[in-house]
């Protein structure tokens, strides 16, 4: 009985630490663009490369080959391609951007996700929510502005990944439970993988310096590089671990521990803290995904899922 009794809560610390720790992964992409001068499409397939490296033995250890006998393959290689273009558009943001600019404008991802939910799968609703999501999208705006006023079309890019984060979360609650989730953490790494080296390929013939190839230059390059894919395929191993111990209405909530974790990371590493403006924007976003995801408990239907992005 104890036991049952502090999973809740050793599941709210372990997802409150993961979320934590995630935003460290973008700052690491943000100081090899800006201080290794290293290409964001070049550091999202060493994100990919390395994650999928790093976790590959522990899940062929725990699963053996069956973690490659996904039911739906094809399915599962393009959940990995739409994250591999959701982590590009959000590296490629916060080369440019403050992480907490980048984090507070990817967090409409959630509002995406139910509009998506109640348009495509029919999903009921209701008048709050749609209200919700509209003032979340106000908070948006708030923080976009001043961004757009400095870095142009670049401070739409949060909206794109989040955009395709959330097609990638509608596409693992359309698909339903046909595969493990070991399975498809696997085919998703695989494709993710593919899909940045061909978008690498393409960028570099079209001479795009946000795609141009290149080496770590230093043994620190390198290291930051794989502590990158290691963060990226652990972290969310312990995310579900955490799912495992307490519900996802309980534990929601806390990701957005990630702004906090971005908010700081940003002004002790690259001097970069939000406006005043900038503050009632993230307030508007967060205050409006916790109503949603309060709503979504009341109704007893499964609450939107934000994860890391980059």
């Amino acid at each position: 009985m104890q036991a049952s009794l502090s999973s809740p809560f050793r599941g709210i610390v372990l997802m409150a630490g993961c979320m934590l720790v995630l935003p460290v992964m973008d700052a690491i992409a943000k100081y090899m663009a800006n201080v290794e001068g290293m290409s964001p499409g070049q550091i999202t397939f060493y994100r990919f490369f390395f994650q999928l490296a790093s976790v590959l033995p522990v899940l062929l250890a725990l699963n053996g080959l069956s973690a490659f006998s996904a039911k739906r393959p094809w399915v599962n290689l393009l959940r990995g391609a739409i994250h591999g273009a959701a982590s590009l558009m959000f590296f490629m943001a916060v080369k440019y951007m403050p992480l907490a600019d980048v984090f507070a404008i990817y967090f409409v991802e959630p509002f995406i996700l139910t509009a998506m939910s109640a348009i495509f799968l029919k999903e009921k609703v209701g008048w709050r929510r749609w209200l919700a999501i509209a003032v979340g999208f106000g908070g948006a705006m708030i923080v976009i502005q001043p961004s757009y006023e400095v870095f142009g079309l670049t401070a739409l890019l949060p909206v794109a990944c989040a955009f395709l984060y959330a097609l990638y979360m509608f596409l693992n609650r359309a698909i339903g439970e046909a595969d493990s989730p070991m399975t498809m953490q696997t085919m998703a790494g695989i494709g993710g993988t593919l899909f940045m080296a061909g978008a690498l390929m393409a960028g570099t013939a079209a001479g795009d310096a946000d795609f141009a190839l290149s080496l770590p230059d230093s043994t620190l390059g390198l290291g930051l590089l794989i502590l990158l894919g290691a963060i990226s395929g652990y972290i969310h191993l312990l995310v579900v671990r955490a799912f495992r111990m307490a519900t996802l209405s309980v534990l929601a909530p806390f990701q957005y521990f990630e702004i906090i974790a971005a908010v700081a990371l940003g002004y002790l590493l690259f001097d970069d803290f939000p406006t005043p403006s900038k503050w009632l924007g993230i307030v508007i976003i967060v205050g409006s995904g916790l109503f949603i995801l309060w709503r979504e408990q009341k109704r007893a239907s499964p609450a939107p899922l934000v994860a890391e992005a980059g």
